[in-house]
């Protein structure tokens, strides 16, 4: 069986600096993604980490870093029972065009069960409109928004 893959595109007035900024600074993860705070050198190879106080984050090693352009990480389960499903892989794309970016973001190598998938299906879309609200209004996405399982959605 092949592996699942989920892949969302959107384009983000803003710059590819600022939005590699936005999602590689702790202190400004920690505003869009829901109090998920990421923390990491950057360096290829180096582990990363999502940090909250209430909710399991996902962690892994840096596969790629090549500022501003692409981004790319392993992505471990965030909670027991989803760790049978194995490592999975997040890469983002920032292409400028003009005064905007299009930004795509892969989550692939996803494993079977797919509740990492079902959960990733509904917490990067969040992930991705709160970031690009934030870098273009100021202003994240309420935090009382919630996915159909909040558990899945914690760990994206």
């Amino acid at each position: 069986m092949s592996k699942l893959e989920f892949v969302y595109t959107t384009y983000i007035e803003t710059t590819p600096e600022k939005l590699w900024h936005a999602l590689t600074d702790g202190d400004f993860t920690e505003r869009y993604w829901f109090g998920h705070r990421v923390i990491s050198d950057w360096k290829v190879g180096s582990p990363y980490r999502f940090t909250h106080p209430e909710r399991p984050s996902p962690k892994g090693k840096v596969l790629i870093s090549d500022p501003p352009r692409k981004l790319a990480y392993t992505w471990e389960a965030c909670s027991d029972d989803l760790k049978h499903e194995g490592i999975s892989r997040v890469t983002f794309d920032l292409e400028p065009r003009g005064n905007i970016v299009k930004l795509t973001v892969m989550h692939d190598k996803l494993g079977e069960g797919g509740k990492t998938y079902l959960g990733i299906s509904e917490g990067w879309p969040m992930v991705i409109a709160s970031l690009k609200s934030m870098l273009e209004t100021g202003r994240p996405l309420p935090s009382g928004l919630k996915s159909s399982s909040q558990k899945e959605q914690a760990c994206a």
